[in-house]
């Protein structure tokens, strides 16, 4: 590894050669340099174990700490754990050292979409193809109160399948940020892409200016070079104050008055996302992506429903009950016995070697013990979704039921699992896979423990809905994905 690991190796002992490279903390084998700014580098990477490529950036506390950049870490770790969407560059993990700070990264392997354009504007096809993406990651962004503040061709990326993700959340901000005024005030971004409110420093939407840059991106794109352009920086802002720019030839009549609408100067009639995703141009060949989360991992819906045995369809997908009951019957016939339960799982599930704690709940899980068949208890479950239009998936004894409603930290997910305790009793195990702790909350409290109560068994020391807390420990704090980059305005603190 560079400089930056390799000194951390050699004062921690955490990382450590191995054929040529550097095997950093056991986990991680090191390969080349592929990007570095002020405070940090990334690098190629390959989990040892399971053979995946990964990026890692490797930050350095001490610089982070001299620059007082602390509260700007924090606050992009709670814009991560908010915008979980396949268009955009995933964190997977953080590791930590004394000395430095390890982001375990989606490593995407097609380059910026900056390097399509430095050779020629692109076909229509492509432009619209990456534009949707584009706008359905921010769409998704602004839905959870993330504002990027920084959308360029050198911040798009594209996977080995050619789709676009977003990247750099460095500049970005929250809804938490907004002054009294309702509006952001923080100058920041890239200079051929920044809105004209943005120049004015009176403050702005920080919506609306991600609006403008997509304009600016969507030119780019078909036009092969910046709509506003000027050698003198100054000059250059004129331009973009005053909408100064225009369409080539090349461009039809529909993207141009979509552009048109995007770039235009006054934020108060631009074009808002919902607009876009209605608009004539960008609907043709759209196709809105569906996903879910699952062992924290984003999966993409299968829309050919050739997979239909492990994955059901949509909640409000039509069966009569005569149809259902053939359906249960046939998926009961194959389905495997649950998972045995051994002492030390059970004891497990409580504190010390009280199992008083069977029958209680903590934090974002709970566990409920049963008499009922696997089928009666999965086919609960559905009911309850439909009842709220969750999204029902199903493998073996595992049920996952998503969310359709987009809360603040995303859909909620929850997976159930059922587990055999006894030959007559099982245990079903609810935890909160995604989504706002407030929503789990309120749908265990109103939909999932009332509808599962006639199905637990009755304890004579406790109620009828027996749950168990859980020993897991919090969930790891991530820390931002944040090169510092010289294209950067430098922003004010918020």
């Amino acid at each position: 590894m560079a400089d930056a690991a390799s000194n951390k190796a050699s004062s921690s002992g955490a990382n450590k050669k191995v054929g040529g490279n550097t095997l950093l903390l056991g986990r991680f084998e090191v390969g080349k340099l592929l990007g570095h700014g002020n405070f940090a580098k990334v690098y190629h990477a390959r989990n040892v174990k399971s053979g995946e490529g990964v990026a890692i950036k490797v930050i350095d506390k001490e610089k982070i700490l001299k620059s007082g950049l602390v509260a700007h870490i924090k606050r992009e770790i709670s814009i991560l754990r908010r915008v979980r969407h396949p268009n955009i560059v995933q964190l997977f993990e953080v590791m930590a050292t004394k000395a430095k700070i390890y982001f375990v990264m989606e490593y995407v392997r097609g380059g910026e979409l900056f390097n399509k354009v430095a050779k020629g504007r692109l076909k229509e096809e492509s432009a619209r193809k990456y534009f949707q993406q584009l706008i359905s990651a921010v769409s998704f962004c602004h839905a959870r109160g993330v504002f990027h503040r920084d959308l360029k061709p050198e911040n798009l990326l594209l996977d080995e399948n050619g789709d676009l993700k977003v990247s750099d959340f460095g500049l970005s901000a929250v809804s938490d940020q907004i002054r009294q005024d309702g509006l952001f005030h923080t100058f920041c971004g890239t200079p051929a892409y920044v809105a004209p409110e943005v120049l004015a420093r009176k403050g702005y939407d920080g919506a609306k200016v991600d609006v403008w840059a997509c304009g600016v991106v969507l030119f780019v794109l078909m036009a092969g070079y910046l709509p506003f352009h000027d050698q003198n920086v100054m000059a250059m802002y004129k331009k973009i104050y005053k909408g100064e720019f225009r369409c080539p030839k090349w461009f039809t009549p529909d993207l141009t008055r979509l552009v048109t609408r995007l770039l235009d100067t006054n934020p108060e009639t631009r074009i808002s996302i919902p607009e876009i995703m209605e608009n004539r141009w960008f609907k043709k060949g759209f196709k809105q992506i569906k996903f879910y989360v699952e062992d924290d991992k984003l999966c993409n819906i299968d829309d050919k429903m050739d997979k239909f045995d492990d994955i059901e369809s949509m909640s409000d997908h039509s069966v009569s009950e005569s149809d259902s009951e053939v359906e249960t019957r046939r998926r009961n016939a194959s389905l495997p016995r649950p998972a045995s339960l051994n002492a030390f799982d059970i004891i497990s599930f409580s504190p010390g070697f009280d199992l008083s704690g069977l029958f209680e709940e903590k934090g974002d899980e709970a566990r409920f013990v049963s008499g009922a068949p696997v089928s009666k208890i999965i086919s609960k479950l559905e009911e309850i979704a439909r009842v709220v239009s969750f999204t029902v998936r199903k493998k073996d004894c595992r049920v996952s039921l998503e969310g359709s409603k987009e809360g603040v930290k995303g859909p909620l997910t929850i997976a159930a699992e059922i587990f055999e305790l006894t030959p007559s009793l099982v245990v079903l195990e609810v935890k909160k896979k995604a989504g706002d702790k407030a929503e789990y909350d309120q749908f265990c409290d109103t939909e999932l423990r009332p509808g599962l109560k006639n199905l637990m068994r009755e304890e004579p020391a406790t109620s009828s809905s027996s749950q168990i807390p859980s020993t897991d420990p919090e969930p790891p704090q991530q820390l931002p994905l944040d090169i510092d980059s010289p294209h950067h305005i430098p922003s004010d603190t918020e």
